[in-house]
């Protein structure tokens, strides 16, 4: 009987070692890089170098812009832009990203828009240089458009 529980005893021991190791296993990032710097002109927020930052999760993905160079022109209240982010796919069309994500602002204030939420498919390759970041606050729509590719390239979803 004893050959038995040992058995079992090491069974039950693999078993819990096997689900601890899943439960600690790193999870993969599925969008690379998960950052970009661009520098696009926004009218009257002004213009200059701005991060890109990307997450997805299976087919749903987000991103948010920040800019410490790209500033608001006046105070702004949480989540009051209503932002459409429209990126280029490599293999032609585009991808929109949409909401009404931001932080509180005070005027002159660097700006966050985001995070935006769209949907990717595997193997997506999205830049934003060709595609645009549209803002709309109290009804007056401002428009970014980049000067150059981002860096260190697009994005890739898997």
């Amino acid at each position: 009987m004893r050959g038995k529980r040992t058995t079992t005893g090491a069974a039950v021991l693999v078993g819990a070692l096997a689900v601890t190791g899943l439960a600690f296993a790193p999870t993969a990032v599925a969008v690379t890089p998960t950052t970009a710097t661009i520098n696009a002109g926004c009218g009257l927020f002004g213009g200059g170098a701005a991060t890109l930052t990307a997450t997805q999760s299976g087919t749903s993905a987000t991103i948010t812009l920040t800019s410490t160079a790209i500033t608001t022109p006046l105070a702004l209240a949480k989540d009051s832009i209503a932002s459409k982010l429209t990126m280029v796919k490599a293999s032609g069309g585009t991808t929109v990203f949409t909401g009404t994500k931001n932080p509180a602002m005070a005027a002159g204030a660097p700006v966050t828009i985001g995070p935006l939420s769209g949907t990717v498919a595997p193997g997506d390759r999205l830049e934003f240089y060709g595609g645009s970041l549209q803002m709309t606050v109290f009804g007056i729509s401002v428009t970014c458009t980049a000067s150059a590719k981002q860096s260190p390239g697009p994005f890739v979803f898997s």
